[in-house]
C-alpha cells in the first residue's frame, strides 16, 4: 500500500467519524503520516474533489486547517447535481471519477455505470477526432444522466 493510499485511509477513517467532516492541520498530518505536506496536497486534490463527492476547505496559516465533508444528495439530486457541474468538455478520467460518485452513493447501479463508461470511453469514441472527444464525451454522459432521471 503507497503513501497516498494510507493518507487517503486515514482521511477516510475521520469523515466514517460522528461529525460528519474532517479536519486537521497540513502539517500536523504529514507529521503524523511521515511525509511532506505536498503529499497530503496530492492525495487532496487527486482522492477528495468535488468530482468525487468532497468539498474541501483550506485556511493557510499558523492557526490554518484543511476540512473535508462528503457531500450527501437524494440519488436523483445528485445526478442533476452532476449534469449540472458538467461544463462542455469532459476527460475520460474525470468523466469515470464522476460515474464512480454516482455509484458510491447509489443514484446508478453497477450495470450501469458499466454502460456509461462503455458510452463515453475512448473505445467508442474513437472514429471521433481526438480534439472532438472530450465536448462529445460530456454531450453523451449529459443526456444519459439527463435521461436516467426521467
Amino acid at each position: 500500500m503507497g503513501m497516498s493510499d494510507l493518507i487517503a485511509g486515514f482521511i477516510d477513517a475521520l469523515l466514517d467519524g460522528d461529525a460528519g467532516f474532517a479536519e486537521f492541520g497540513r502539517a500536523e498530518l504529514a507529521s503524523r503520516m511521515g511525509c511532506v505536506p505536498s503529499q497530503i496536497n496530492y492525495v487532496l486534490t487527486t482522492r477528495f474533489s468535488p468530482e468525487r463527492g468532497y468539498i474541501v476547505e483550506s485556511r493557510r496559516g499558523g492557526g490554518g486547517y484543511i476540512r473535508i465533508r462528503r457531500v450527501v444528495f437524494e440519488p436523483d439530486r445528485l445526478v442533476m447535481h452532476t449534469v449540472n457541474a458538467l461544463g462542455d468538455s469532459v476527460d475520460p478520467r474525470t468523466a469515470a471519477a464522476l460515474i464512480a460518485n454516482l455509484r458510491q452513493n447509489g443514484s446508478v447501479g453497477e450495470l450501469t455505470e458499466r454502460l456509461i463508461l462503455a458510452a463515453v470511453g475512448n473505445n467508442a469514441l474513437k472514429e471521433v477526432p481526438p480534439d472532438a472527444r472530450d465536448a462529445l464525451r460530456a454531450s453523451i454522459l449529459k443526456q444519459i444522466l439527463i435521461n436516467l432521471i426521467r
